[in-house]
């Protein structure tokens, strides 16, 4: 891997000042690696592309201003290899064109809005944490359309229909992979 974390991270902060956007690299840099060790896949590539896959959101905040396009070329510049910014591209496929085709591209794309989702669940929860919480628990808050309004439940669905795992194996797997952080992100505080 030509950059280290640390150099990854530093980059990220050099353009994301605000700690929640932080927190949200942390946890998808998480869950793919856990994805990554699941599918026998290098977790380095896998948890770093997580990591920065939001690099230009406090510059942009919208696709409408060039997410995740801008950040696509943020990393061309800054070096990094045109697979790890394919990837980048495409978890934002409906507005960069960028279809996810490798195993990771699809994870990507279906994870970062799944870990939203998972820590808002959480995050409701008596002790904010994710130590006991089940896929069922955050299955039954699916279903409630006024819960984490901003995180796009059809993203989700697409991307378990293109990675061809079920919703509750995803469900399941982002919660485990998210709990080695859970602190970093702001859960299981009590």
């Amino acid at each position: 891997m030509k950059f280290t974390r640390e150099e990854s991270i530093e980059f990220f902060r050099e353009h994301n000042k605000d700690e929640m956007y932080m927190r949200h690299a942390l946890a998808v840099e998480s869950a793919m690696r856990h994805f990554a060790k699941l599918y026998g896949e290098d977790e380095e590539l896998w948890g770093r592309v997580g990591l920065l896959h939001d690099i230009d959101w406090e510059t942009t905040q919208s696709v409408e201003a060039g997410h995740p396009v801008k950040g696509g070329e943020m990393l061309r510049e800054r070096g990094y290899d045109e697979d790890f910014v394919r990837a980048v591209l495409a978890h934002g496929w409906e507005f960069s064109g960028v279809e996810p085709r490798s195993r990771m591209e699809k994870t990507l794309y279906t994870i970062d809005e799944l870990t939203g989702f998972v820590t808002a669940v959480a995050l409701v929860r008596p002790g904010k944490s994710l130590r006991d919480l089940e896929a069922r628990s955050v299955k039954k808050k699916w279903k409630d359309k006024a819960f984490a309004r901003g995180v796009n439940r059809e993203v989700i669905e697409r991307g378990a229909s293109i990675m061809g795992e079920p919703l509750d194996f995803l469900i399941e797997n982002t919660i485990a992979g998210l709990k080695p952080v859970e602190r970093e992100i702001g859960l299981g505080a009590d």
